[in-house]
């Protein structure tokens, strides 16, 4: 625990010395909710959307987002990129072990992205007048299954990527298309219903759909809760079969 400890403080230090991940891992999202709160059209009530507004929609997706980036952006070719400069393979000869190194990256990301999660809602309630989940231990379930099934995915493309380079070439590719369907530019209460069925069935969409539920007072529904499951059993089975320390 002491070596884990130093470890994911360690990698914390060296996060915070790349202003440029730092800020599109940490500022970006609460300044695109900014952004979005300052449109007058998303702080109005909408029939469609039963009442709710648009900015209401988005703090969950802010959040989801704030995951995605630490797992496809951050991670992946964090732990790639020690894997190609030999970092994991000489950890090995020390009383540390490279699963250690992991669990630190997974320590930080994860302790990064909740800061992430309580400035959105925050700002969310603070200046847009968005309501707290209403379901806190629901709200928190939902979150964690989120950040877990992207982490086993980020932990894939880091697995599968021969270099640091092309992890996050990989990484950026998929960044895009699970941030869509979790409403970054259709919300999902806006999406046609077959885009929404596929983003019900994409480790974010199910994630954005759950915090929404609990936003409301309600408990994750089944299948988003199976979905997010599932993701994380294959992504974290295929990351843990094809990982390699060198």
């Amino acid at each position: 625990m002491s070596a884990l400890y130093r470890l994911t403080a360690t990698e914390t230090r060296l996060f915070f010395r790349e202003p440029i991940i730092v800020f599109f891992a940490l500022g970006f999202p609460p300044l695109l909710l900014v952004i979005f709160g300052a449109i007058p059209a998303f702080r109005e009530p909408d029939a469609d959307l039963g009442g709710l507004r648009t900015i209401d929609l988005y703090v969950p997706i802010i959040v989801a987002l704030s995951i995605a980036m630490f797992a496809l952006n951050s991670l992946c070719q964090l732990l790639a990129t020690y894997r190609e400069k030999g970092v994991l393979r000489r950890m090995r000869t020390t009383p540390v072990k490279p699963a250690a190194m992991l669990g630190a990256q997974l320590l930080m990301s994860t302790a990064m992205s909740v800061v992430t999660m309580l400035v959105a809602l925050a700002i969310g309630r603070l200046a847009f007048g968005v309501r707290l989940p209403r379901q806190v231990p629901a709200y928190l379930t939902s979150y964690v299954l989120a950040a877990v099934t992207m982490f086993a995915i980020g932990l894939l493309v880091a697995a599968l990527a021969p270099s640091g380079k092309s992890a996050g070439a990989v990484g950026t590719v998929l960044f895009f298309p699970v941030v869509f369907f979790a409403g970054l530019w259709i919300p999902r209460d806006s999406m046609p219903g077959v885009l929404r069925t596929i983003s019900d069935f994409t480790p974010l969409g199910a994630g954005v759909q759950s915090l929404q539920d609990a936003t409301a007072g309600q408990w994750p529904q089944v299948l988003h809760v199976a979905v997010m499951l599932g993701w994380t059993i294959v992504a974290g089975g295929l990351a843990a079969r094809y990982f390699r320390w060198e």
